[in-house]
């Protein structure tokens, strides 16, 4: 991959502007914050997604009824979404689940990529790409066992279901009606998570054994890599909110963005800013071109910038003061999905673990500490 290809195209800018005026239209602040007090999300801003704008399939070839973008597009609505912490599917059905079934070969994913279905892989929301699968079985062609804290669903009409053994993984297409999805209280309610009973339920196999593992592993993959450029999303928001607000904001007759320390604290979330959006857009590009370092581009970009959202949505509402604290200002909500970001699809240190097996870094007291 060259450095060329870590810029935005034209394209790319476009799409960001169609995504951005759909979530400025109909995803305010105001509405997410809405879900903590159960009102549901309007089934509007999904429509407008999926059939609208028809990013739905947006990762999903012509032929089989998507767009036949890349990850590097994908990467740029997730970073939108980041930034609006829009409550959609678009993660976890059109490109986790998404992956799984193009990775299986299965014609279901048709049915995804037009945006009448969404489609959730039925793992722990903690389940990192080459980490062991929940423990299911089948008796008499009947699903057995219960998975907990899974993400998207609750949205989801069709849900992937891997089983494992000792050759690798049976993948079930289950229909969401055939399980008990019970939602549980979530830190991020933007994108909550439900715990899913599939006794009893039954489906059809669509991969078997080590191709039915590789799909599953194909789709936590992606999820991680593409994670990371939402949680830059959520850290664009909050530094730029940030900025603006210390320009306006006056203590001693000055701006109190005009103070010395301010400024560091600044300076120094732009630095971490700059390396986080370097870090998501080479694992977009790596994933994009099935790069041979793909599996380090990932680990780098989860493990940076899952930390990095965390960290600028702390400063954000340090950086506010007492407003940052209330229920009425947002930045709760990007800390929420920040917070809640650092554990999906394997911890920062489990990715830097990781890491250090994929470049032979030796263990040591140090680095042990460091994770």
């Amino acid at each position: 991959m060259t450095v060329g290809s870590l810029l935005y195209t034209d394209v790319e800018d476009d799409l960001r502007a169609a995504v951005s005026a759909l979530l400025a239209d109909r995803c305010q602040p105001s509405h997410v914050a809405a879900l903590y007090d159960g009102v549901p999300v309007d089934a509007g801003l999904w429509q407008g997604i999926a059939h609208e704008l028809g990013l739905a399939g947006l990762l999903v070839s012509e032929d089989l009824g998507g767009a036949g973008a890349s990850a590097r597009e994908t990467a740029v609505v997730l970073e939108e979404l980041g930034r609006a912490v829009a409550p959609v599917p678009f993660l976890t059905s059109s490109v986790i689940a998404t992956q799984v079934l193009l990775e299986s070969g299965s014609d279901l994913v048709r049915g995804v990529a037009s945006g009448q279905e969404r489609a959730a892989l039925v793992v722990p929301w903690s389940t990192a790409p080459g980490s062991d699968l929940p423990q299911l079985s089948v008796a008499e062609g009947a699903l057995c066992g219960r998975v907990r804290s899974v993400a998207g669903v609750l949205d989801a009409d069709l849900l992937l279901v891997p089983v494992p053994g000792d050759a690798g993984a049976d993948l079930y297409a289950v229909r969401a009606s055939e399980v008990d999805a019970r939602p549980v209280v979530s830190l991020d309610m933007s994108r909550q998570l439900a715990d899913v009973d599939l006794t009893g339920a039954h489906g059809i196999v669509i991969a078997s054994g080590p191709p039915g593992a590789a799909a599953v592993q194909r789709g936590l993959m992606w999820g991680a890599g593409l994670l990371a450029s939402e949680q830059l999303g959520v850290a664009r928001w909050c530094f730029d909110t940030s900025l603006a607000y210390v320009k306006e904001r006056r203590q001693f007759g000055r701006a109190v963005g005009g103070f010395q320390a301010v400024k560091h604290r600044l300076a120094d979330l732009f630095v971490q800013l700059e390396g986080a959006a370097a870090a998501a857009r080479y694992a977009a590009g790596a994933l994009a071109d099935d790069a041979d370092d793909v599996e380090v581009a990932v680990a780098v970009a989860v493990a940076y910038c899952s930390d990095i959202a965390v960290h600028v949505a702390e400063e954000t509402i340090q950086l506010h003061g007492g407003i940052g604290m209330t229920w009425e200002h947002p930045a709760h909500l990007y800390l929420k999905r920040a917070k809640a970001g650092h554990i999906a699809l394997g911890t920062a240190g489990w990715h830097r673990t990781r890491l250090a097996d994929l470049v032979d870094l030796p263990a040591s007291p140090a680095n042990i500490l460091a994770i």
